[in-house]
């Protein structure tokens, strides 16, 4: 009985330090947010701040010339040392890489089991180059591209022309992860799961990884031991990220194993072009560590590539598209460039888009931080010294703000800062801009999900205009993956303006109407009518298929009274 007492009095005083502890940060949060008191360490100001972590953590990283030592509460392993020094990040992914991300990092991402993202040594390595050989199939990347274009014709199109005509407020995070999951789903099971449609179905995916990367994110303030003894006994964020493990292997089970009763009966003529049917084939005599014939291994493997995909671009498009709202102008001189570089084969051309895009993903990076654990100990640039297996936050969201890093205007979204004097991209070091990884874990996406980026931008800035509704509250939600936390919710409709384009010119983007009209031509005066066409100018696309591209010059354009209508070509 009187142990029992005792620590119940324990139990108390501890209550009591927090409480107190809470009220001191709130008076004051800013003086005593990284005070480190007795028992609890620095974790009474950290969890004051949850509602707005990225943007605290930004506050104490200036504060504390971008590198601080924060201390969690006494015997519960969660001390750590968060940087975002440049010369930090170089160090720790460049210059002294480790292919080991140590064993902390595999037990808080256990849902991912051994993923390219929680890989190491040397399954990494094997991951690694056989993800690269994927992402630069031929087939993959022709799958790619005409998923998404399918995608957006049939599926985003549809659904924001409904949206328009009917004046309803619909939620635009909510449309680009249904829009990615789906895309990304065809890329790596081969399956459309045709979630996106005015409908909007209920799909389970989408509600399982987004509780699954909030519990992770919670899993780096808490004790192994407690978060593990939550899962065991399904309470509190764990309960839902045990749920959510349960349908990913229900989920990838049936895939799988319809895949391979695919393959037995011949069903599938292309082999290689998504990533199960690829890892199903994978050569091991080449990759040695990967395990074809296992399917616990290719769901680990695809399940780390799905939600990358869906999670990650989804993101960055709904900041982006937010951040656009906020700036008008932006979104002006996004429009004028599409009008007059409009290159469906050469995306590069849309110097600015891309600038606009990379300016987004500064201030709101899809990964807002980056965990890692050195192998042996170590001293940083920076002079602070670390242990083996400690653990090392690199807040991504905050080195984005740093102005010592970006200069006096880091808040401000300016794409021009992306662009040189003589009118290209400029390209950043990797320590600077951390968004898509550094050294040899850099995104093995990146240029596939820049692509999407820009093609789905592209079709949506052409053809509607967008408005934030007004009341709501943006701000992020406490997770491994940076979404807004109530959504963005808006309504849409076709843009005021149809061209601005140089007068006497036709806009690009209203060409797509005349293809009935083009088509109608007989061969004859279609070829007839090309021959009297400059080598040099902009050609209008396969007109017989109705296939269209559309290859942008500086070549006026020519007019055909008798067609009614101005119209582009260009020889083959």
């Amino acid at each position: 009985m009187a142990m029992i007492g005792l620590f119940g009095v324990f139990i108390a005083f501890i209550f009591f330090l927090i409480y107190q502890c809470f009220f001191l940060c709130k008076k004051s949060h800013n003086l005593l947010s990284l005070k480190n008191w007795p028992f609890l360490g620095m974790l009474p100001g950290m969890l004051f701040n949850i509602p707005r972590i990225f943007d605290w953590l930004s506050e104490v990283h200036e504060a504390n010339d971008m590198t601080f030592a924060f201390k969690g509460p006494w015997f519960s392993g969660t001390d750590m040392l968060f940087t975002v020094d440049p010369r930090n990040i170089n160090h720790m992914l460049n210059s002294n890489f480790a292919k080991s991300k140590g064993p902390e990092f595999k037990k808080i991402f256990d849902i991912l089991g051994d993923g390219i993202v929680t890989a190491d040594m040397e399954l990494w390595e094997d991951l690694r180059k056989s993800g690269h050989a994927l992402f630069h199939h031929q087939n993959f990347l022709k799958l790619s591209v005409s998923s998404t274009t399918s995608k957006l014709k049939d599926d985003l199109v549809p659904f924001l022309d409904k949206a328009a005509e009917e004046n309803i407020v619909i939620d635009l995070q909510d449309v680009f992860k249904r829009l990615m999951f789906d895309t990304a789903s065809i890329l790596m099971t081969g399956y459309d799961q045709m979630s996106l449609s005015y409908e909007i179905p209920g799909y389970e995916f989408g509600e399982a990884a987004d509780f699954s990367e909030e519990a992770i994110f919670y899993r780096h303030l808490k004790p192994v031991i407690l978060w593990r003894l939550q899962n065991l006994i399904g309470v509190g964020v764990e309960s839902k990220i045990k749920t959510a493990s349960e349908f990913f292997n229900s989920m990838f089970a049936k895939i799988i194993s319809t895949r391979r009763k695919e393959e037995k009966s011949g069903g599938k003529k292309e082999p290689g072009i998504d990533a199960v049917t690829y890892y199903m084939n994978v050569d091991t005599t080449k990759y040695k560590l990967l395990k074809p014939g296992n399917d616990t291994f290719i769901r680990d493997v695809v399940l780390s590539l799905l939600l990358a995909g869906r999670d990650t671009t989804s993101s960055a498009l709904t900041w982006f598209f937010w951040l656009l709202s906020k700036h008008p102008h932006v979104m002006t001189k996004i429009r004028q460039e599409i009008h007059t570089n409009f290159d469906p084969t050469d995306l590069e051309k849309l110097v600015y888009l891309h600038a606009a895009l990379l300016e987004s993903m500064r201030l709101y990076p899809p990964v807002p931080f980056n965990h890692k654990s050195p192998s042996k100990s170590d001293v940083l640039p920076s002079g602070h010294r670390v242990e083996a297996e400690s653990k090392i936050v690199i807040c991504i969201y905050a080195l984005g703000r740093m102005r010592s890093v970006w200069g006096e205007d880091a808040s401000e979204f300016k794409p021009e800062r992306w662009i040189s004097e003589n009118g290209g991209l400029k390209r950043e070091p990797s320590s600077k801009y951390l968004v898509f990884n550094a050294g040899p874990r850099t995104c093995l996406g990146k240029h596939l999900a820049l692509l999407q980026m820009k093609m789905v931008a592209m079709e949506i800035i052409q053809k509607y205009d967008f408005k934030v509704v007004e009341g709501q509250k943006i701000e992020p939600v406490p997770s491994i993956i940076l979404r807004m936390k109530h959504g963005l919710k808006v309504t849409v409709k076709p843009p005021k303006e149809k061209s601005t384009a140089p007068a006497g010119e036709q806009n690009p983007s209203n060409l797509f109407g005349d293809v009935d009209l083009i088509s109608s031509l007989p061969d004859k005066m279609l070829h007839h009518i090309l021959s009297f066409v400059p080598t040099k100018v902009a050609i209008t696309t396969s007109v017989l298929s109705k296939r269209w591209r559309h290859v942008w010059c500086k070549t006026p354009y020519l007019s055909f009274p008798h067609l009614k209508s101005s119209l582009v070509f260009a020889k083959p």
